[in-house]
């Protein structure tokens, strides 16, 4: 479908366009003056932020002026062309951001007729730059990446994360969690979507899921893993759609198994009761 598309052009425009944002973060790193919440506890917004997608925004509009944008903190622009469409997070991890801790990104990601095709994400703490485009392979730092050879689940370094509704559904991922500990060899939380799914393109984690993520979250990181020889898909393994916000992204080698564990997780409170945590070791 994007084969006939300038997508190593688009490619070079959103690489242009992370590294100025990234140049931003990095003059604003310890240093920031505000720090607001969203609506939602630990939902953040900073100046680096807003000042990150300002960035952004500007290098899209004076390269690509009629295509359409969406990004977590200006929200939808509509351009003269539906076909293409822009997913934009300026901060991914905003709040290990404002902790001086280090994991977080930039995320941009572009969508031809609603299929997310090209990712670029830039990791300004580690100077990393992960790039992606359909039918040209995923790279970090220029280098060809490919995703982990591990077979078995029970060998596998998983990474999830928790989303802001945690506090107020049942369905906030904490008994996958805590089963999925039980049956690897360690389950990470890293806080920013875009770089777990890029260090799954790159092999040093094995798997991911995550729910109540957002298209800013996903758009970018899910073209790396597939270009890096991943797969992605919904937690049963029916096909991934952007705007469920919830997905299972892994080395392909570990899906259908990691898919059968979250089908499978038993309930919360399973983990306070010693005896049935013994029954379900590996």
């Amino acid at each position: 479908m994007a084969q006939a598309e300038p997508l190593q052009t688009f490619l070079d425009i959103a690489t242009e366009a992370a590294l100025a944002a990234g140049a931003i973060l990095k003059a604003h790193w310890g240093k920031l003056e505000t720090i607001e919440e969203k609506g939602r506890p630990g939902d953040l917004v900073t100046e680096a932020d807003k000042q990150s997608e300002a960035v952004i925004l500007a290098t899209l509009a004076r390269h690509l002026p009629d295509h359409t944008i969406l990004a977590e903190e200006s929200g939808f622009q509509q351009g003269k062309s539906d076909r293409y469409h822009w997913v934009i997070d300026p901060l991914d991890g905003t709040t290990n951001y404002a902790h001086c801790y280090p994991a977080s990104a930039v995320s941009i990601g572009l969508l031809i007729g609603g299929e997310p095709v090209l990712g670029v994400i830039y990791d300004p703490g580690g100077d990393r730059l992960y790039r992606a485009a359909q039918g040209l392979g995923a790279t970090c730092n220029r280098q060809p990446i490919q995703v982990s050879t591990t077979a078995q689940l029970r060998n596998s370094l998983l990474v999830t994360g928790f989303a802001y509704d945690r506090h107020t559904t049942t369905d906030n991922n904490y008994a996958e969690f805590c089963y999925l500990t039980h049956l690897t060899q360690g389950v990470r939380r890293g806080g920013s979507a875009a770089l777990d799914l890029a260090l799954v393109a790159c092999g040093r984690l094995d798997g991911y899921w995550e729910r109540g993520l957002k298209p800013w979250d996903l758009a970018a990181g899910v073209v790396l893993v597939q270009e890096a020889g991943g797969r992605v898909t919904a937690y049963d393994q029916t096909p991934f759609n952007i705007e469920s916000g919830r997905l299972l992204a892994t080395n392909g080698a570990i899906h259908h198994s990691l898919s059968q564990a979250l089908a499978q997780t038993p309930p919360i409170a399973v983990w306070s009761d010693a005896t049935q945590m013994a029954q379900l070791s590996p």
